[in-house]
């Protein structure tokens, strides 16, 4: 009997001991469980948002997102987080830029988790079939007259290359490196004989380097880089030469109607927006 006691008060010491030993705290680093990029196919238009799933006993101390564009110089930006997920945002990048990227989790013990990743920059090619003139205005001063167009795609489409040609003979406009028409959006050519107006739009409007005439034959074609001819706008006969016909004086706009897809009918300017959904026949526009 004295054993049994014995041996009893022996287990209950221990019992004792350990429930006042406290448990030892795991120290290591947190797991990355996984990172993703929203869109996960980049363009040039995209700013580009990086997102970690992050898990572990200890808590997340700091966590930061590193990247260089084809090998510059690296640049650290914080992630903001609430604990199990973190994001942070890498800005826009040229078509082929080649992004790698880190992320990097320090929990309060110090320890440090990284994943590496890379993605490329890259650009649906530009469906130029979307592109359309939309409205035109030769009434007015120069420095008021235009010539807009439209993209009826849901893609960007880049101007670099377009060439606006008049009357067959003189290409009045070529478009630049950064000029872009995004999807369902107007690009306004403000001005003409090289008159800068107001109201254009893109990085830096240029106004045409030739006139635009509210009375007289005239005809517009645009072309996309290859030479193919996308779109056009036509009035009166070229007789004898463009702009030596004389018709009557519009001095509003010719203006597809509806938007983007109708016939050239005058209308009212709606210079960067929606045109009417109809307006006047012209019998002398080539539809």
């Amino acid at each position: 009997m004295k054993t049994l006691k014995l041996a009893f008060a022996l287990i209950i010491a221990t019992l004792a001991m350990t429930a006042c030993v406290e448990d030892k705290v795991y120290e290591g680093p947190n797991t990355i469980e996984a990172v993703s990029i929203n869109p996960d196919a980049p363009t040039s238009f995209d700013d580009v948002v990086v997102t970690a799933t992050v898990s572990g006993l200890l808590e997340v101390k700091e966590a930061v997102l590193k990247y260089s564009v084809n090998d510059g110089t690296e640049q650290t930006v914080p992630m903001a987080g609430n604990g199990t997920t973190f994001t942070a945002t890498i800005p826009m990048q040229e078509d082929g830029a080649k992004v790698k990227y880190s992320v990097i989790i320090t929990n309060e013990a110090g320890f440090t988790s990284t994943v590496e990743k890379d993605y490329t920059v890259g650009d649906k090619p530009s469906d130029y079939t979307k592109l359309v003139i939309n409205e035109v205005y030769g009434a007015g001063a120069d420095g008021e007259k235009y010539l807009e167009l439209y993209n009826n795609g849901d893609d960007p489409i880049k101007l670099q290359g377009v060439v606006i040609r008049k009357d067959e003979a003189d290409d009045v406009w070529v478009g630049e490196a950064g000029e872009i028409i995004m999807g369902h959006g107007y690009f306004c050519i403000v001005g003409a004989k090289n008159t800068p107006g107001e109201g254009g739009s893109g990085p830096n409007p240029r106004p045409m380097t030739k006139g635009l005439s509210a009375k007289k034959s005239v005809i517009f074609q645009v072309y996309d880089p290859n030479s193919t001819l996308v779109t056009k706008f036509e009035r009166g006969e070229k007789l004898d030469g463009w702009g030596n016909q004389s018709l009557t004086e519009n001095k509003l706009t010719w203006s597809r109607c509806p938007n983007g897809t109708g016939k050239f009918m005058i209308a009212e300017k709606t210079l960067g927006a929606k045109n009417p959904d109809t307006g006047e026949e012209d019998p002398t526009v080539v539809q």
